[in-house]
């Protein structure tokens, strides 16, 4: 029987394995839906530091996997990782932690125990910082950070970051240092080749994959967690020529990211109990809160046409260089609560590399939604519903980042010399399918490319009736119910779904673990990943994720270990 089953191998599932397999004693099995990838393995556009190619190859992602963005938007693809390093191996490589009074939330939410005291250290565990020392930083972790050089800044985004300072945003040197408004150079998280490290080579590495005592099994779908009575007892695999497999283990924990862990549960029989039995689900544990508390930051771009002296000379370089971070000041909103990603480039492809952008999220989102199970089926993707903007404050606070990109690029002399080169945009689903491969949308970019080039005083109808569809900014900003539409219609994700099963107090009936992951009214099963988190941070949440998951490996091992002396104690009295 294996000591520790992880069911999901993304940023905390690897985490989990190469720590909790450091114990030679313990036996570690890893199961993952997607293929693996290692530093050997790890194909161009993963290994790539320019990651804007990655999320697109459907075979890094859930392929089916579609989700609702607002109340009034058609359900969308929603690309989440189908692969061994989750979302590690196809994110944009950002390593932020976000605000320490995030932190100090989820303990005030009842996550006893995860207070920004608490979590520092492990997010010094974590990382090794190259350009910042002392007592934020670590310096011997798995995940190596830099930021950056100033040379290879491009010349979009050093314009950028001139025209914020001169609208009163100043220039700051650590986006991990003290929480403040202001302009960074973007942490980034790569070796020292300058690659991406997904956690499926940073933690598993050569020599941790070598331990007698891991397994890894990828490839392999959860259908669901076994239970005898209301302990986990292990979990029933679906193999790749769709036979079923159970593996029996004393503890099982599931680490398959915030859309599909709640779905694992629920098709285990955990949640809430009305709707596992219109399924014809039996019920193993009645909890609320699975699948509820549903979290991103929602999203919307400002973008410009840019002539050839503003695009980048580095078209492998890390896209998202630098990032404002400013603060609504709307009532019942934190510090530095919105965020603006400054791109050189808004895709990998044509078109892409000749518009830059100021992508922004909410940093600090209210609204809350919901993922339920459309069928019994682990081959059927939930139902994801995000309800974005369903608190007014995200609303306002999206448009508000709509004027606030219009005022910097408008600010910025050689990107407004054609009418309507400065244009609203997001990253919809439109944009999203000509971005794929293929040689129709070869042709397509290159002949819009040539166009806008050559467009000349043109440009901006060029724009207006090809890229936008009509939309202006200018009507945008005269207009406030059109920008409300806008911002409805357009609201996109960041990739930062969470806190569908969220750390709470003994007493609150939404939470569905304890301060420790252990999932309420079933013994022997624990959740870990970002679906733990009570509240969404002020961060891209892949960092956050890792931390997390080391430190619920320290209490796991803390655990085993007090268990352990508690049995030698046991045997000691029953001997005397």
């Amino acid at each position: 029987m294996i000591d520790y089953l992880i069911l999901g191998g993304g940023s905390a599932g690897c985490v989990l394995a190469a720590r909790l397999s450091e114990e030679a004693g313990k036996t570690v099995c890893l199961v993952e839906a997607g293929r693996d990838i290692s530093r050997a393995t790890m194909p161009d556009a993963i290994r790539s530091r320019y990651p804007g190619r990655a999320y697109l190859d459907t075979n890094n992602i859930w392929k089916r996997l579609a989700a609702r963005m607002s109340a009034i938007a058609p359900p969308r693809r929603y690309e989440q990782a189908r692969i061994l390093g989750g979302g590690s191996a196809i994110n944009a490589l950002m390593a932020n932690r976000g605000a320490p009074a995030d932190y100090d939330e989820w303990e005030a939410l009842g996550a006893r125990g995860w207070s920004w005291a608490a979590c520092l250290p492990y997010f010094r565990k974590l990382e090794s910082d190259c350009d910042f020392d002392g007592e934020l930083h670590g310096q011997a972790g798995p995940v190596r950070i830099r930021r950056t050089e100033r040379p290879r800044i491009s010349p979009f985004v050093r314009s950028v970051l001139d025209a914020l300072e001169r609208l009163g945003h100043p220039h700051r040197a650590d986006q991990n240092g003290p929480w403040e408004d202001g302009t960074f150079i973007g942490a980034i998280a790569v070796s020292e080749a300058g690659e991406r490290i997904p956690t499926s080579v940073a933690y598993l590495t050569g020599a941790v994959r070598q331990r007698a005592n891991l397994s890894l099994r990828t490839g392999v779908l959860v259908e669901r967690v076994l239970c005898d009575g209301a302990r986990a007892a292990g979990a029933r695999l679906v193999l790749p020529d769709g036979r079923r497999e159970d593996v029996r283990a004393k503890q099982v924990i599931v680490c398959a990211g915030a859309i599909h862990s709640p779905a694992i549960l629920l098709r285990s029989g955990i949640g809430p109990a009305r709707d596992l039995d219109a399924l014809g689900i039996p019920v193993v544990a009645d909890v609320p809160g699975v699948g509820g508390n549903l979290m991103e930051h929602p999203s919307i771009a400002v973008s410009a046409f840019l002539p050839k002296a503003a695009r980048t000379p580095f078209p492998a370089e890390h896209h998202e260089q630098a990032i404002v971070r400013f603060s609504s000041r709307l009532p019942d909103t934190a510090p530095g609560d919105m965020h603006g990603a400054i791109l050189s480039r808004s895709g990998w492809h044509s078109i892409g590399y000749r518009l830059g952008t100021i992508f922004f999220w909410v940093n600090k989102s209210y609204s809350r939604g919901r993922l339920t199970l459309a069928s019994t089926d682990p081959s059927d993707e939930p139902v994801v519903e995000f309800d974005m903007l369903s608190d007014p404050r995200d609303l306002a606070r999206l448009k508000e980042a709509v004027r606030f990109g219009a005022q910097t690029l408008r600010a910025i002399p050689a990107l407004t010399q054609h009418d309507g080169a400065v244009f609203p945009s997001s990253y919809s689903p439109r944009v999203a399918k000509v971005a794929v491969p293929g040689l129709a949308n070869a042709l397509q970019r290159g002949l819009l490319s040539a166009l806008l080039d050559i467009a000349g005083p043109l440009r901006g109808w060029l724009i207006r009736t090809v890229v936008t569809q009509g939309v202006t900014l200018e009507r945008l900003l005269a207009d406030d119910e059109a920008l409300t539409h806008f911002v409805r219609r357009s609201v996109g994700c960041t990739w930062h779904a969470s806190g569908t099963c969220r750390m709470g107090a003994a007493g609150d009936p939404l939470a569905v673990a304890d301060a420790s992951g252990a999932v309420r009214g079933v013994t022997g099963l624990r959740v870990c990943d970002a679906s733990l988190m009570p509240s969404i941070p002020c961060a891209n949440t892949n960092v956050p994720t890792i931390m997390i998951a080391e430190r619920i490996a320290d209490m796991i091992r803390a655990e085993a270990g007090a268990g352990l002396e508690a049995g030698q104690a046991q045997q000691q009295q029953q001997q005397q």
